[in-house]
């Protein structure tokens, strides 16, 4: 009679086992915690085999987020009403061709704002993945803007929970999805967070605690994940983006949508529904206590651990292993090896055993260690790299030095004085002086302050005072609507660039008043090589100057109501490095002149260096006001790559209906795109053809970009 319990026990167990979706067969679902979370990080990284575009979210909305009773619409997040009100932002469907920037439409909501994120997320990776971008109202999509989730009940809107900023450091309200979102936006975020992992932090994203989770995740989105079941609508998004037949499918899956009890069994919290029924079980009997806990090759920082494998009545399905009382780590197997321990240092080690239903046992007898002392310097740092040179500062990097334990901080020393300590293998040396000669030293030091000697001096020049920058150059410049304002700068090179030094003036009136350049914005971060950055108004309304912006400039009273970016038709603007002009939009005491009043100046194609005297006729093209499609993108960055040494050829070239692509040197191609004279897409794909019919493209002048694994090339070619 007990044997023949157990055995049906076991019988649905190994049932339930496999009720699972396929995807997740090559993950271990007895993990618990943070081991559980490392294995389902992996899953969904592998897999996430095809990168959208920003541009190609519009598509896959249309597929994941149609409305299953009505294929002509899209289901809006944070909407309720059937539309039967006047106010057509509570909407909860809208027509499935009705997308765009103004009201009345439906946009992209980034759930996990883009600003938010650490760095920001932009429009490539985690701006684009579409497992958080769903459709909304235009008008409650920038409601929301960059507000953080937090609790209430109800339909979507602000609550009366009030948080500091993090952008323009005044009070904001939460914000709540509604009672038919908040699961969905619980699930998004938790996706978020194992794909993209700090970058995405929950508490950066929602108002909750921390406290009682193993890291950064919130009690909020668990809260959130229990309450609101999985829709099949969720399921409906899940289950196109796996399967990479769909023109616009990313590859992976969301696992909490698949079963939100995986986010109990990491995170803790109320438990959320297993929909796949392995962890739900009549079974309250506790595995036998681990015995033979053993300790073998110590050093000094690790030590291997073996335990004799416990009973259940059931089966055993995983092993906590604690460390001085705090859990580090959860496995299936009855070993492991410890590592990250301090040298020459003692530590007490146990084990417990869980089952499928999470019953634990006791933890084992401890068995005691201590680690050996380490005595041994690091490695010294090698190829000692010097560039970002400007005329006050520069960056070293360095190849990571090695050690028997591990490297944890460099000195760097600028002529035989330490200047700085960091954890990193690159460090910015400031506050010098122009056209100067430094020699410049690293050394390596590990926990112990064990110190490796210095490495060989290298020099570093500080840039001329009187020598202007030719590496950016604005591209774009919108004088719209209302505070709809914005600007675009292009890096066209090959190397990304520090905005270190870098700044934006403005005059106003063109110097009628007698003013002069003021108001200066100093710019931070990187511009990626071939890749722009734009700086919007934080009072803009316009949905893609929103998207696009790299950086949001407070309309506040502290910034003078988001100055420079605050510009109206006769406001010259000028692009500094170290104070030294470099390119201008607009005359410097050009008087009252309207050059740009109302009107959205775009750099011509062909552009691409710097001017600090502005030529409107040869340099830029006028476009009505409010005209931002193509703010994000630039001509210039698709021209300077070519095709020469990438083993790529294209012919004919003019053409008339289709282009040939050899490949002779086997490049993989990811993409292909094709832009028109102004910079802006007209056509991609990710179906890699030898041949592109072109003849849907109008005759003149057009750019093709290939996307490889080495590197992007471009050409450009004539449609005839």
């Amino acid at each position: 009679m007990n044997i023949r319990f157990t055995f049906l026990l076991f019988l649905v167990f190994s049932v339930q086992l496999f009720s699972q979706q396929a995807y997740y067969n090559d993950v271990n679902l007895n993990l618990t915690g943070l081991t559980l979370k490392e294995a389902l990080a992996v899953k969904i990284i592998n897999t996430h085999t095809r990168t959208l575009f920003y541009d190609q979210i519009w598509n896959a909305s249309k597929a994941t987020d149609v409305n299953p009773n009505n294929p002509s619409e899209v289901i809006l997040i944070y909407g309720w009403e059937n539309g039967t009100d006047s106010d057509v932002t509570n909407d909860r469907t809208r027509n499935i061709n009705n997308f765009s920037g103004s009201s009345g439409d439906w946009n992209r909501e980034h759930v996990f704002s883009r600003s938010l994120g650490t760095p920001d997320l932009g429009e490539a990776g985690p701006g684009s993945d579409a497992h958080h971008l769903r459709p909304a109202d235009v008008q409650r999509n920038s409601s929301r803007g960059n507000r953080k989730f937090s609790d209430a009940n109800g339909n979507s809107g602000a609550t009366s929970e009030i948080y500091t900023d993090p952008i323009d450091g005044t009070n904001s309200a939460g914000w709540y999805p509604g009672d038919e979102w908040k699961g969905d936006v619980a699930r998004m975020m938790m996706y978020m967070y194992l794909r993209y992992g700090n970058r995405c932090l929950p508490s950066n994203v929602g108002l909750g605690n921390n406290t009682n989770t193993p890291d950064d995740m919130i009690d909020l989105f668990l809260k959130w994940n229990a309450e609101d079941p999985v829709s099949d609508f969720e399921r409906q998004r899940n289950t196109y983006h796996e399967n990479t037949n769909n023109p616009e499918a990313q590859g992976n899956r969301n696992p909490f949508i698949d079963n939100p009890r995986l986010a109990t069994r990491i995170w803790g919290g109320p438990e959320a529904e297993d929909l796949w029924g392995i962890y739900t079980s009549a079974d309250n009997e506790a595995p036998s206590i681990p015995t033979n806990l053993t300790a073998t090759n110590v050093t000094t920082f690790s030590v291997d651990l073996s335990w004799t494998a416990s009973s259940d009545n059931v089966a055993v399905t995983s092993y906590d292993v604690f460390v001085n009382g705090n859990l580090y780590k959860n496995t299936t197997t009855n070993s492991m090896i410890v590592t990250g321990l301090d040298s020459d240092t003692d530590y007490s080690i146990t084990v417990l055993a869980k089952d499928i239903a999470n019953n634990s046992s006791a933890q084992s007898a401890a068995v005691n260690i201590k680690t050996l002392v380490d005595n041994e310097a690091p490695s010294i740092p090698q190829n000692i790299l010097i560039n970002n040179q400007t005329t006050t500062s520069f960056v070293v990097s360095w190849d990571a030095s090695t050690d028997n334990t591990a490297v944890t901080l460099y000195d760097v020393f600028v002529d035989t004085v330490l200047n700085g300590t960091t954890s990193e293998t690159s460090y910015t040396v400031s506050n010098l002086t122009a056209s100067t000669t430094y020699s410049i030293q690293v050394r390596a030091k590990d926990v112990k302050n064990n110190t490796s000697e210095l490495s060989t001096a290298v020099d570093a020049t500080t840039s001329d005072i009187n020598q202007v920058s030719s590496e950016l150059f604005f591209s774009e410049y919108v004088e719209g609507s209302s505070n709809n304002k914005a600007l675009e700068i292009v890096n066209n090179t090959d190397a990304d660039i520090d905005l270190a030094g870098f700044s934006i003036k403005r005059q106003k009136d063109g110097g009628v008043d007698g003013d002069v350049w003021e108001n200066e914005l100093q710019l931070s971060g990187i511009i990626l090589k071939k890749d722009v950055y734009v700086i919007i108004n934080g009072s803009s309304s316009l949905q893609k100057l929103i998207d696009e912006a790299d950086f949001v400039q407070p309309n506040a009273s502290q910034t003078n109501f988001g100055a420079p970016i605050n510009f109206n038709g006769n406001d010259p603007v000028g692009l500094f490095k170290e104070g030294v002009l470099v390119d201008v939009i607009g005359t410097y005491d050009g008087g009252s002149a309207n050059f740009a009043i109302n009107k959205t100046l775009r750099r011509k194609n062909g552009v691409s260096k710097p001017n600090t005297t502005f030529d409107i006729v040869n340099e830029w093209d006028s476009y009505p006001q409010d005209t931002v499609e193509d703010i994000g993108t630039h001509s210039s960055i698709l021209s300077l790559q070519t095709f020469e040494n990438s083993g790529f050829t294209l012919f004919p070239n003019p053409v008339k209906s289709k282009l040939f692509i050899t490949n002779t040197l086997g490049n993989e191609i990811l993409s292909i795109s094709i832009f028109n004279s102004i910079g802006k897409r007209v056509f991609i794909t990710q179906q890699i053809s030898k041949e592109l019919d072109i003849q849907f493209l109008s005759k003149g002048i057009y750019f093709i970009k290939i996307s490889t694994e080495n590197g992007i090339f471009a050409k450009k070619f004539l449609k005839e």
